[in-house]
């Protein structure tokens, strides 16, 4: 049984049990974003200055950002589940990843003017009754 051990490398025993972390991509939502951040929105809170990877699609891209969380505070209470607001800097990020960003933000940009130009702005309003 020659082929019993298909591993590429021998794993050692240790001695006691090791601690680790696993990364797992939690579900968010992108209130807004720019070249330098973004406002997400999830179930759970995140703590202050920590570091976190955060996969962000973008239209027909998907790139994967570090960011620093700057906030966190309880933003909403929706359908029984609490909603905590975060603000995100975006730290490290490659030329490849602020270059998607950077497009993402202007293709937005467009899009909100011509659909600002096309429908006049309503600044206060009422429904008669």
């Amino acid at each position: 049984m020659a082929d019993e051990n298909k591993r590429d490398t021998e794993r050692v025993a240790v001695p006691a049990p090791l601690s680790g972390e696993v990364k797992v991509y939690q579900p968010m939502t992108i209130l807004n974003i720019s070249r330098g951040g973004a406002q997400i929105e999830t179930p759970f809170a995140l703590q202050l200055d920590s570091l976190h990877d955060f996969r962000l699609s973008l239209g027909e891209r998907s790139i994967v950002v570090k960011g620093r969380i700057a906030h966190c505070h309880i933003g909403e209470l929706k359908d029984g589940v609490v909603l905590y607001r975060t603000g995100v800097e975006f730290i490290e990020a490659s030329g490849h990843v602020q270059s998607a960003i950077v497009h993402f933000v202007e293709a937005l940009k467009l899009v909100q003017r011509a659909s600002a130009a096309a429908v006049p702005a309503i600044v206060e309003g009422q429904i008669a009754e």
